[in-house]
């Protein structure tokens, strides 16, 4: 129903404009305005061709097959039939309403066909070539739309792979590090280890339940890596000493899941493990800039991120990083200052 009054709509607007521009043409030759019947006789006209114009064209010329030559031979062949036949309808309406009583039937008519036969061929071969433009800068928009869609879901597939691999890799290395440390409980402390053993299946129960890529609150990161602190307290004693500092107004803050307990474990596994004397590890949370900045810091022998092989903890982290807020922000930045070494991040707040 929409469609059929868009098409009337177009119709009438088209026999309108015709018969205004005509109307004006001889208005601005002449030095006269013409009678108001010349206006009616020409729209009368104008509508006996367009009508059928726009309703057979536009259903047969799109089903035509074969090249632009023969596309455009059956356009104007048909074109032509129309105009011819709109003219004696036209000429049949015009007596029929009484607006011209002077001229008989054949002479109106042969008028007429002249005058059709220019202007339909005239205007309906602009207004083909005019759609045809339009069709093709609106397919070319189409499928440059869609090859920029498939191009922006193929990136975002890559990066979902991407996290997904780099997080299957990250969470065997913390399961693997805490079985050894549970493992090691068993023979002296069962009761301890069954315990631990119930922190590491909570733990790894909030592992499976986040999808690759997504994003923690700060509060269920630091949930984790006191779960993991407290699985590595059992094994090292007064060897771990731990100092959170990271504020309750910060508990909301998303972060990639398990960010923070990989730098925690690196701290654990090359600082304390590494020393019998064991080491001092503090975790921090500040703001800076419109960024909030995520630390772990210990006392232990320190190390360069360019020494990191590629598949370790924090060379996954940062790629997750990376892939998670972009490049814009370095993922990783290692400090070494009075004797501690500091592992950062930051988070867009």
């Amino acid at each position: 129903m929409r469609a059929r009054l868009w098409l009337l709509g177009r119709v009438l607007f088209d026999c309108t404009l015709i018969a205004s521009l005509i109307w004006i043409v001889l208005y601005v030759f002449s030095g006269v305005a013409p009678p108001a019947r010349l206006f009616a006789t020409v729209w009368t006209y104008a509508v006996a061709i367009s009508a059928p114009a726009h309703v057979i064209l536009g259903w047969v010329f799109p089903m035509t097959r074969g090249g632009a030559l023969l596309q455009w031979t059956v356009f104007v062949v048909l074109l032509t039939l129309i105009a011819i036949a709109g003219s004696v309808l036209g000429t049949l309406m015009v007596i029929g309403l009484g607006l011209e009583s002077q001229l008989g039937f054949a002479m109106l008519l042969a008028l007429s066909l002249k005058a059709s036969l220019m202007l339909a061929l005239l205007v309906g071969v602009v207004q083909a070539m005019i759609q045809r433009l339009n069709d093709r800068l609106y397919e070319t928009e189409r499928k440059l739309q869609a090859q920029a869609l498939e191009h922006e879901r193929a990136l975002t597939l890559a990066s979902e792979a991407r996290l997904a691999a780099l997080e299957a890799r990250l969470n065997p290395h913390f399961l693997f590090n805490a079985l050894n440390t549970v493992t090691s409980l068993i023979p002296a402390q069962p009761a301890q280890a069954e315990r631990l053993i119930e922190r590491l299946s909570a733990v790894l129960r909030s592992s499976l339940e986040n999808e690759p890529g997504r994003l923690v609150s700060l509060a269920q990161e630091m949930k984790l890596v006191r779960s993991y602190l407290e699985i590595q307290n059992a094994r090292f004693g007064e060897r771990l000493r731990v100092a959170v500092d990271v504020h309750d107004d910060f508990a909301a803050l998303p972060v990639p899941s398990f960010s923070v307990q990989t730098l925690v474990e690196n701290s654990v596994k090359f600082a304390v493990a590494s020393d019998r004397r064991g080491a001092d590890v503090e975790v921090r949370a500040r703001q800076e800039s419109g960024h909030i900045r995520i630390e772990v810091a210990d006392n232990g022998p320190g190390f360069s991120l360019d020494e990191v092989p590629a598949g370790h903890g924090l060379d996954n982290l940062r790629g997750r990083l990376t892939l998670t807020f972009g490049s814009d922000l370095p993922p990783l930045d290692v400090r070494r200052a009075d004797g501690w070494t500091t592992v950062s991040f930051r988070v867009p707040q």
